[in-house]
């Protein structure tokens, strides 16, 4: 097979960067042991990292008081590596709790709003606010100093922009993942632990602040019920979903009022990543960027009739409703990409009582994009350095193995690792990491030119609400996948490779089953 046709069958591997690859105190401290560990990135041939923009960090002083120069010098770093750099506009906080390495909060003059307006966080049915990410609710509200939530996301990347244009103009900057929630994930924090939620709970319906309980009664007027109001029968964090009225076989989900709270729920989600891939858009114009989101792989309960976990995060996926490719229908408009994650997982590593499906549910998304003609990316829900989890994983990039003519007719336009650590770049882990680099890009040896980006174009004309959500229904089955990948990993298992805890991390109980916190905590006040 001659190398230019194989060629499309080379899918791109970047690794996550620490958390903490900027300090806390917005300084880059870590250059010498960070360039050691790129060094062996690009021995194992890796195309690029990723790498969190901390919110918290750049304009911590005051309102459009940025300060770039920690990352001016990270990526200074990256680009003398000859690696690309997918960015992420992360407006969420990192970490809040004890134990954990990284704390990172939101603007503190951005919390001091929410002093006199606790509002303007995330709120549960208890009345306890998550202060990891601005509620959605006050998207448009000009609240921080004459500014909306999504005229601060806007101009923080228009200064990022502004700022890093060299990067930009050298084709350092490849990908721009705009940070819409909770782990800079699209999502309600339903699942949070430092709310008391535990694997495998259902969580909770996270819209009882004011901005959002507002907005509820408006569109409950509009269809002649103004009695509606929110479920008081979904349960509690840690409850399983036949222990709610709401979510139980035949459950008030499936009623008319419980209908309409779910479309509520799950449309505003939808049109909050649309507005704001909007301004982004109109940001990166021109530039040669992909845009990007993160959802979230909640594979517990899954094969449950409800999919509990999966609609308290905003995600309303029944048997005859997709509620994924109308996020994807919705991404097409902004030619951004949809990265997902738990691309590492089996059914068969999972607890059986978690009714988890991470098969079936990464399938189940990547045909969704697929459809709707995206660029699909995955990442890796908890670190694991074995075979298996590699082999899952290429499976999951070419589901239908090499195509000897040309491009697959599926395969991921990139997968990233979580994340670059001693651990990864050492020993068995690091040759078992390396020939799984080598097995995405088809064996073929590493090509900085493969998948060029162009220049970002306009965002096509909005659509609908009505008009995206044609995309839910009917549900179509997922494209085909084979069981086993054609180009395997083989070799010992790895540290950390083994797969004992109940959501395929390492023994014990696995706190985050979809690895999307990264270690990071949602914080309450």
């Amino acid at each position: 097979m001659e190398a230019s046709v194989q060629q499309g069958n080379y899918v791109q591997v970047y690794v996550m960067l620490p958390l903490d690859a900027v300090s806390v105190n917005n300084r880059f401290e870590k250059g010498d042991e960070l360039r050691e560990q790129l060094k062996r990135l690009v021995e194992a041939g890796v195309d690029g990292v990723m790498v969190d923009v901390w919110w918290g960090l750049v304009e911590a002083k005051g309102p459009r008081a940025y300060d770039w120069s920690a990352y001016k010098q990270l990526f200074q770093l990256v680009h003398e590596a000859g690696l690309k750099l997918k960015a992420i506009m992360s407006f969420h906080q990192c970490g809040g709790n004890v134990g954990d390495v990284v704390n990172i909060p939101i603007p503190q003059w951005v919390r001091n709003v929410g002093a006199s307006d606790p509002d303007i966080f995330y709120t549960d049915q208890h009345g306890t606010r998550n202060i990891e990410y601005l509620t959605l609710g006050v998207d448009d509200q000009p609240l921080f100093h004459g500014r909306s939530a999504v005229q601060m996301y806007t101009d923080y990347m228009a200064s990022f922009r502004d700022n890093m244009k060299e990067f930009l103009d050298a084709g350092v900057i490849v990908d721009i993942e705009v940070g819409l929630g909770p782990a800079g994930e699209l999502r309600y924090p339903s699942y949070p632990q430092s709310h008391g939620w535990s694997f495998p709970g259902i969580g909770e319906f996270i819209c009882y602040d004011k901005y959002l309980q507002a907005d509820f009664k408006a569109a409950a007027a509009m269809v002649g019920h103004p009695e509606w109001e929110f479920p008081r029968d979904a349960g509690q964090y840690n409850d399983t979903p036949q222990r709610t009225r709401f979510f139980v076989d035949n459950g008030t989900y499936l009623t008319e009022q419980g209908r309409f709270f779910l479309a509520w729920y799950s449309n505003n989600l939808i049109k909050h990543g649309d507005k704001i891939l909007d301004e982004a858009n109109k940001v990166f114009l021109g530039h040669r960027v992909q845009l990007a989101i993160k959802i979230s792989g909640i594979h517990w309960w899954y094969k449950v009739p409800s999919h509990a976990a999966e609609i308290t995060a905003g995600y309303y996926n029944l048997h005859d409703r997709d509620g994924y490719r109308p996020i994807a229908r919705m991404l097409k408009r902004h030619r951004a990409s949809l990265n997902f994650t738990c691309a590492e997982m089996r059914d068969s590593e999972q607890s059986s009582q978690a009714m988890s499906a991470p098969e079936e549910l990464v399938q189940q998304v990547l045909s969704a994009g697929w459809r709707e003609g995206l660029n699909m990316a995955c990442e890796n829900a908890l670190p694991r350095y074995d075979p298996t989890a590699y082999n899952t994983i290429l499976r999951n990039a070419r589901p239908h193995g090499i195509n000897k003519s040309g491009p697959p007719e599926h395969k991921l336009f990139g997968f990233t690792y979580l994340r670059l650590s001693n651990q990864l770049v050492e020993g068995q882990n690091y040759v078992n990491f390396k020939t799984f680099v080598d097995r995405m890009h088809a064996n073929l040896p590493h090509d900085p030119c493969v998948d060029p980006v162009a220049p970002l174009q306009r965002s096509g004309p909005e659509l609908t609400i009505e008009m995206i959500l044609q995309a839910a229904q009917p549900k179509l089955d997922p494209f085909p996948f084979e069981e086993h990948t054609d180009l395997r990993v083989q070799g010992l298992g790895g540290i950390g490779g083994d797969v004992e805890g109940p959501t395929g991390g390492m023994g014990g109980e696995v706190q985050d089953p979809t690895g999307s916190m990264g270690g990071e905590l949602p914080a309450t006040v």
